[in-house]
């Protein structure tokens, strides 16, 4: 369910990440901020997580420097946002950073733990002690398995519980 509120609290990641970006720029760092146009749980035999749709120009930026091997992740943050009320979906930023070549890609990311895939995906992700977030060009965010995208970039996070509000960990 997505309210005004949301709309609000996306826009306001969004702004927050374009500023903090900013910020890694004037210490020297190469920066990339993604503009999600989607993001679905998927949970397929390929792959499990999130999807985070972005346009093709943003998917072909990430992929350069990930795929291209300039880049190689050695370090994130996860900037997890509570609800504001009950009815509210979840927000985080993660920013995936390489230390080495001082690059950062930022990934803006909403869910709402009231979706049943949703949970299904932290569940797993708790078990395992990993979530992933995959880079998918739009079209393909939250495909199913007979339209898989043809490639995706892929980042893990060891700690699912950064995404998450202590209550919620417990419940599980």
């Amino acid at each position: 369910m997505t309210t005004t509120d949301d709309a609000s609290r996306w826009t306001e990641l969004l702004e927050d990440a374009a500023a903090i970006a900013e910020e890694f720029r004037d210490n020297g760092w190469d920066a990339v901020v993604l503009e999600p146009e989607a993001v679905a749980p998927i949970d397929c035999e390929e792959r499990t997580g999130f999807d985070v749709g972005v346009s093709d120009e943003e998917y072909d930026l990430v992929e350069s420097l990930i795929d291209g091997g300039d880049v190689t992740v050695t370090a994130a943050d996860v900037y997890y946002r509570p609800p504001e009320s009950g009815d509210e979906g979840r927000i985080a930023l993660v920013v995936e950073r390489d230390e080495n070549t001082e690059t950062a890609v930022f990934v803006p990311l909403r869910y709402d733990l009231e979706d049943e895939a949703t949970r299904s995906v932290f569940e797993t992700a708790l078990a395992s002690e990993e979530v992933f977030v995959h880079v998918t060009p739009t079209e393909a965010a939250g495909a199913t398995t007979d339209d898989e995208p043809a490639n995706w970039v892929s980042f893990t996070h060891n700690d699912p519980s950064l995404f998450l509000e202590e209550a919620d960990v417990r419940n599980w």
